[in-house]
């Protein structure tokens, strides 16, 4: 059994990962949408869709930020806990990658489904450390 502020430790830090994961997805589902937009800019879309892609670009970016302060505030959690096997790594360098020199179409479409990719491992990560936590 564990002591009133372990469990209030916890429980702060299963909230940081809440809100971590949810600003994940979050990037994750703008990055699918401008994904999707980037095939119709690839089939001939136009401007429009051009446009709409990388607006769909800079609402991940903006997601992608607020996931890297709310996996700092779990990380900063995490530590007030002091269990060893529940760490996180920095698994969103993937950012700079990803946001920089966007160059062709077909370039982009690589770069978001490569970005995609890293949010999913990253979900996995928090969700296993939040699994963890449950059991503790």
């Amino acid at each position: 059994m564990m002591d009133k502020n372990m469990a209030v430790e916890v429980r702060e830090a299963r909230e940081a990962g809440v809100r971590a994961l949810n600003s994940l997805r979050l990037a994750q589902r703008y990055l699918k949408k401008a994904g999707n937009w980037g095939i119709v800019d690839i089939l001939g879309g136009g401007v429009i869709s051009s446009l709409i892609k990388h607006s769909r670009i800079s609402e991940a970016q903006a997601c992608v930020q607020q996931a890297e302060a709310d996996l700092d505030t779990f990380r900063r959690e995490l530590a007030d806990i002091r269990v060893p096997d529940l760490q996180i790594g920095g698994f969103l360098t993937f950012a700079d990658f990803f946001f920089d020199g966007l160059l062709s179409d077909l370039l982009v479409q690589s770069r978001i489904r490569e970005a995609i990719r890293r949010l999913d491992d990253a979900c996995r990560q928090v969700e296993d450390v939040l699994y963890r936590l449950e059991n503790l």
